[in-house]
């Protein structure tokens, strides 16, 4: 296998950082801090273009930037392969492409046999003028067939919204060789039943999503898990809250399961839009990172 991007083992996730959000000056302002903070990488949310990506590249110099994850149904394969080799080209190889097939209710009809399009997308991404080398993609995935072809088709993979016990069935999936980079979402407040509602209020529109809620069966909860915003051992198991010590405990878990990577989310009461730099500081300093 080619060479493993460079993630270190903890980054951000978030949305908040597309220019079509903030303006581009605060977004690269966010960046550098991020960067000079030692996380690893930031994992650009909400379906970003390959040129969004590249205002974070710009802002940067250390830190790997992803896409996490762009939609195959949004972006046209050739497209994507020419900027990710002009951005990779311009930064250092810190450009790492991660791909997903999203959902039906996002995709609309558009979503038929997404794990045939995403053969036939990195097909295209193989066969452009300018290919996406393997070892510089990863894609989002939950079941076995999806988590098999990150195996045989990009490094690795980069789970959303799941629990140790997911990435101990990925690792085992992947193998020893692949990356395994699972996002995970914190609530750093020590309110127990305040970041509960907050967990609560994020997690609901998730629950909406059958690709979620399958894997969640898979994983052993019930239908009934999934009422009122989910149930408190839903909540438990895909969020880590409280302070930075129970949520670098959480981390330590996902790591010990056989994560590369963890991306984390820092959940607020609006976690789309919301920039949280203070809990990215706290966090910095609770959490293993490359700090020279």
């Amino acid at each position: 296998m080619s060479s493993r991007p460079a993630l270190g083992k903890i980054g951000v996730w978030t949305a908040a950082l597309k220019t079509d959000s903030l303006p581009s000056e605060q977004v690269s302002e966010v960046a550098a801090e991020l960067d000079e903070l030692g996380y690893g990488a930031i994992w650009l949310g909400g379906n970003p273009s390959p040129d969004q990506a590249g205002v974070l590249l710009d802002a940067t110099s250390r830190i790997t930037i992803a896409t996490g994850i762009l939609s195959i149904w949004d972006h046209e394969a050739a497209y994507v392969a020419e900027r990710h080799a002009a951005l990779n080209a311009a930064h250092d190889g810190r450009f790492l492409l991660g791909l997903g097939v999203s959902h039906s209710a996002l995709a609309g009809e558009r979503y038929r046999r997404p794990y045939t399009a995403m053969k036939e997308y990195l097909t295209a991404l193989d066969s452009a003028p300018t290919p996406v080398p393997t070892s510089q993609r990863v894609l989002a995935a939950l079941g076995p067939k999806m988590l098999e072809l990150s195996r045989d088709r990009a490094t690795g993979a980069h789970p959303y919204l799941v629990t140790p016990e997911h990435t101990a069935k990925a690792r085992d999936i992947l193998g020893k060789d692949s990356v395994l980079a699972p996002e995970l979402k914190v609530v750093l407040d020590t309110d127990l039943d305040r970041a509960r509602a907050t967990a609560r209020g994020y997690l609901a529109r998730y629950l909406a999503l059958p690709n979620y809620t399958n894997n969640f069966l898979r994983l052993g909860f019930e239908d009934a898990d999934f009422a009122d915003g989910g149930s408190d051992r839903l909540i438990s198991a895909m969020f880590a809250l409280g302070d930075a010590e129970v949520i670098r405990a959480r981390v330590d878990e996902f790591l010990a399961a056989g994560a590369d990577h963890v991306a984390i989310q820092a959940v607020t009461d609006s976690p789309l839009a919301d920039v949280p730099r203070a809990e990215w500081r706290t966090l910095a300093e609770a959490l293993p990172l490359d700090k020279g």
